[in-house]
């Protein structure tokens, strides 16, 4: 095995384990929290997490454009001074936004738990995107070890406080959101900790590097934007639904897509690893290397869809009083299918390749598009099923159209591919939702069977080629 092939391991290793960590929290939190907690309780619980989703975007791209910019450089060749007044600057600039978010719900809130929320999200935006510019140094410049140290330890304290929570009784939302915010700054000292050469300077070094910042967002703001447009896609529907339904209903729906997102945090470990390598790979290869992961990935992702119907039943079993949402996850499962494709595959490249701007538009029409349904299918149909339909509609226009775009650019034809793939998402749907027993299992596993015939060619010859990549 080559070098690269073993740091690949290596690193994938360690975002498997930070992975793994997240995954089990996020159980924790996802069929525990919800059995032991009141529907309302979790309701809030889920706007809290709902609305601190979006904190990241509010350095405006800063961060963003270091990890583009900086993507595939060696960390000791980075300039440690002008990193430090980075830093600080940054810390300056999220402190000023947190208090104007702060003083805003002052004024126009009257919901008390709703003013608590925002508050607690404020807070929560000042360790969160603090702690993301360490991270994303680390990321791009593939300190992956340090990366995943960091990530684990948040995530382990938080879990640990919601643990001693939960046993001694105690069943406020409020606490548990604290118990987060903890998580997060202790993540954020161990981040400072890593990077401390970039971190701890002398005050007399700091200076206000306006050139650089200025760099940073204007690169990384397109990415931003997209990223933006890309959470508000699922983001305005499960809005359109908290604001025409109660806080009940969107805490249902949010249980099911959670459940939905779980095979994310597996398809992410591959994705944070697979950035820096590919800026550093010859552009000749990156045809090859995308042919060989989209074969394996997308036999991965669709074979998962089997799962379906047992982890309803085990899921109905363990959360009764879910039981009419857990339905919906035969919609919103095949969200798993186009997500992973865009977070391994197409985002990745078209980071590597520079495309943000393409990101944005993108993200951007298919935003249009779920505003535009969302009012549809809330407001005037007033249609809970049509409106989470449109999740997975609007997801898989949304990797439809990327990946067509990408195609071009790397001149692989993909269009039978990308056809076989919706035709296998529709049998799921439809047989999950009217079948909806083991039958829907059987027909599901009939078909990707036959998608497997098809595919056996192109399967062999990937197996065939990664054999090669790691020899060579």
């Amino acid at each position: 095995m080559n070098n690269k092939a073993k740091d690949f391991v290596k690193n994938f290793s360690y975002t498997l384990a930070s992975n793994l960590v997240t995954m089990i929290i996020s159980v924790l939190v996802t069929l525990v929290i919800p059995k032991m907690i009141g529907l309302k309780e979790y309701g809030y619980w889920q706007l809290y997490i709902f609305y601190s989703s979006y904190v990241g975007f509010l350095h405006f791209g800063w961060n963003d454009g270091i990890y583009l910019r900086y993507g595939g450089i060696d960390y000791n060749l980075l300039d440690k001074g002008l990193f430090f007044s980075q830093f600080y600057m940054l810390v300056m600039s999220q402190f000023i936004v947190a208090t104007l978010i702060t003083l805003s719900s002052y004024i126009l809130l009257n919901d008390y738990n709703k003013l608590f929320i925002l508050i607690m999200v404020s807070i929560c935006l000042i360790f969160t995107n603090v702690r993301y510019m360490l991270l994303y140094i680390l990321q791009c410049t593939n300190r992956i070890k340090e990366y995943s140290q960091i990530i684990i330890i948040g995530r382990i304290f938080y879990c640990c406080l919601i643990i001693v929570l939960l046993v001694f009784g105690i069943r406020d939302y409020k606490l548990m959101i604290i118990s987060d915010l903890i998580g997060r700054l202790l993540s954020l000292t161990f981040a400072m900790y890593c990077c401390r050469d970039i971190v701890f300077h002398k005050i007399s070094t700091f200076y206000f590097s306006f050139k650089e910042t200025f760099q940073n967002i204007s690169v990384g703001i397109k990415l931003m934007f997209a990223n933006i447009a890309s959470m508000l896609i699922i983001g305005v529907v499960r809005f359109g639904i908290e604001r025409v339904w109660d806080v009940t209903t969107f805490g249902k729906v949010s249980l099911t897509l959670s459940i939905s997102n779980f095979l994310m945090l597996f398809i992410n470990s591959v994705g944070l690893i697979m950035f820096p390598i590919l800026r550093r790979t010859n552009e000749n290869k990156l045809m090859d290397i995308y042919v060989i992961l989209r074969d394996f990935l997308m036999v991965f992702l669709l074979g998962v869809l089997i799962s379906y119907y047992p982890l309803k039943i085990i899921l109905g079993i363990w959360l009764p009083k879910y039981t009419d949402s857990l339905n919906y996850m035969a919609i919103v499962f095949p969200m798993c299918v186009y997500e992973g494709k865009m977070a391994l595959l197409i985002n990745t490249y078209l980071k590597t390749l520079r495309e943000e701007r393409l990101m944005l538009k993108i993200n951007f029409i298919i935003l249009i598009l779920s505003i535009i349904t969302t009012l549809f299918t809330t407001l005037l149909l007033r249609n809970l099923n049509i409106a989470i339909l449109s999740i997975v509609i609007l997801l898989a226009f949304k990797a439809i159209l990327s990946e067509v775009y990408l195609s071009r650019l790397l001149n692989i034809p993909l269009y039978k591919d990308i056809f076989i793939e919706i035709i296998l998402s529709v049998i799921f749907i439809l047989s999950g939702w009217f079948v909806n027993s083991w039958g829907t299992m059987i027909i599901y596993g009939l078909a990707y069977i036959i998608f497997l015939l098809f595919k056996k060619k192109d399967i062999i010859a990937s197996i065939s080629n990664i054999i090669i990549l790691i020899k060579s």
